[in-house]
């Protein structure tokens, strides 16, 4: 896949920077990890050279998390040895792994929502006079160095809160990458993240590479190995079964031992039937925040995708529609005017709303399965006097689950354990378990999930599609949205910037929109 030639160790030539340690920057060996006597990570051992990229590669629940854990010392292995710059490591805590120069970009983000963005960069890096006061002109202005070092427009003095999830993706990234790392872990850093901001990412992790840092990544999307990797690693249910360098793998090799078996077909035929009725009707549609108004329909078994640099307006408008943020205009549901009030109300006409971040609004991690599927439609349960029927919301449950093909253990169990790509299929099978939605809203629907429960994902929507439900699909990963889409509207500055038929469409395309040409542009 890499024209990046290798030594006969495997490790590959050029990937060190030169003056980097000749020796290994991190080694695994044994590593072992169980939780609740279930084995989740099994005899890891390999090597990562300074200077290089290696990507991890696996599917959720694969084990790539925690292995990142126990290197970040966030836990400890049962058994095994972890070796950092020849040193072995007996003590596994966070600030110890910081002091080794270990730095992660986890994949759940945890920012402060009420701290400044400034606070947020340089947390546990304060400034301070002699008695003790924050110099807090001096690090308002390094933050904004480091802001405008990677090319965000971003306020310092903004509160988290106001940040969208790419916003803060990127903080975290500048916050890691700014301290003296010289191993970095990187769990889905571009996840959220649009073409430029990615090439912006990757531009950072190729300087830090040339100044000798050891990358570990991991990615669900399979152009990002080709582009950025020196090696790769990929685990399945616990193990590593194959590391070597990028140029010894095929992109099929990695899925098949990813998975474990063959995906013919990633994405479905997107077939349609010609003709179908108008279900969201968006007339002069204004978001607040935004002064651009748009209007488009989406027709009965149709998929509309909407393209655009993250800061678009797209999960605005999403949420405008369903009631989640303030919002003017007219939009009617087979004709008839949804009242922009609350999600009840969109619910109500038949409309299911699959946010972009699931953990947060997606579904409730602490709940059981049982719970999350069934929480939305309670009413659809009660008996007599009024009380569920649990015999009739099991059975429900039982369906939806198999066919969305979540794996689980058990109803009772909470979505917490589950892997990412299952607690994304619950997210959408709270919407299947009563009747079919009218109109289903997804906003980044595989983010974060891997190849094997985005092809189960992908089939499932084309699935709705064909029982007639329309289908507003928003997302950054530009082979999605360009095969699941019967059409796309590009999105800017909160307006339309253009529409593309699936006979025009292609990533330059879509990229010209978002940047303000026309389509048709030299």
């Amino acid at each position: 896949m890499s024209d990046r030639p290798a030594d006969p160790q495997g490790n590959p030539s050029n990937g060190a920077a030169s003056g980097a340690p000749s020796g290994p920057a991190l080694s695994v060996g044994g590593i072992s990890k169980a939780f609740d006597g279930i084995p989740v990570l099994r005899d890891i051992t390999a090597t990562f050279m300074p200077g290089t990229v290696n990507m991890l590669a696996g599917e959720n629940g694969a084990g790539k998390s925690t292995l990142f854990k126990i290197i970040s010392g966030q836990i400890a292995p049962d058994r095994g040895v972890l070796t950092v710059n020849g040193a072995p490591v007996h003590t596994f805590d966070p600030r110890y792994a910081r002091q080794r120069g270990i730095s992660i970009i986890p994949q759940e983000l945890l920012p402060i929502p009420d701290m400044k963005v400034w606070q947020n960069l340089l947390v546990g890096r304060e400034r301070t006079f002699t008695l003790g006061f924050l110099r807090r002109r001096e690090m308002v202005a390094e933050s904004r160095r480091l802001l405008q070092e990677f090319g965000l427009d971003i306020d310092p003095e903004s509160t988290m809160r106001r940040l969208g999830v790419a916003a803060t993706q990127m903080i975290e990234i500048i916050k890691a990458t700014s301290r003296d790392s010289n191993i970095v872990l990187m769990d889905e850093p571009s996840s959220s993240l649009s073409s430029r901001e990615t090439e912006q990412l990757f531009r950072v992790i190729r300087l830090l590479r040339s100044r000798g840092a050891c990358i570990l990544y991991t990615s669900h999307r399979m152009e990002e190995i080709e582009q950025i990797s020196d090696t790769v690693a990929v685990m399945r249910d616990g193990a590593i079964i194959r590391h070597e360098p990028t140029a010894a793998w095929t992109e099929r090799q990695i899925i098949t031992a990813m998975v474990g078996r063959n995906i013919e077909d990633m994405f479905p035929d997107r077939a349609v039937a010609e003709g179908g009725r108008p279900v969201l009707e968006v007339r002069d549609f204004k978001v607040a925040g935004y002064g651009a108004r748009t209007s488009f329909t989406v027709h009965a078994g149709e998929i509309l995708g909407l393209g655009g640099l993250v800061g678009a307006g797209r999960s605005e408008l999403l949420e405008g529609i369903y009631g989640l943020r303030r919002a003017e205009g007219t939009v009617l549901i087979e004709g008839k005017p949804l009242a922009l009030s609350t999600p009840a109300a969109a619910i109500r006409q038949g409309i299911a709303f699959v946010p972009e971040d699931r953990k947060i609004s997606g579904v409730l991690t602490s709940l059981s399965i049982l719970d999350n599927v069934t929480l939305p439609h309670l009413g659809a349960f009660a008996g007599a006097g009024g009380f569920v029927d649990n015999t009739e919301r099991r059975r429900k449950t039982l369906d939806v689950l198999k066919r969305t093909r979540v794996k689980y253990a058990r109803l009772g169990q909470t979505v917490a354990h589950l892997s990412g790509g299952n607690q994304q299929k619950i997210a959408l099978a709270r919407w299947l378990v009563t009747d079919t939605p009218r109109l289903l809203i997804l906003d980044e629907p595989t983010r974060g999930i891997d190849v094997g429960a985005r092809s189960e994902i992908y089939r499932l929507i084309h699935d709705l599609a064909e029982q007639g439900v329309a289908i507003l699909l928003a997302s950054s990963d530009m082979p999605e949205l360009i095969n699941l889409s019967h059409r796309i509207l590009v999105m800017r500055a909160g307006a339309i910037a253009g529409e593309l038929s699936r006979e025009d469409v292609n990533q330059e395309s879509i990229l010209r929109l978002a940047m303000g040409k026309t389509k048709d542009a030299a």
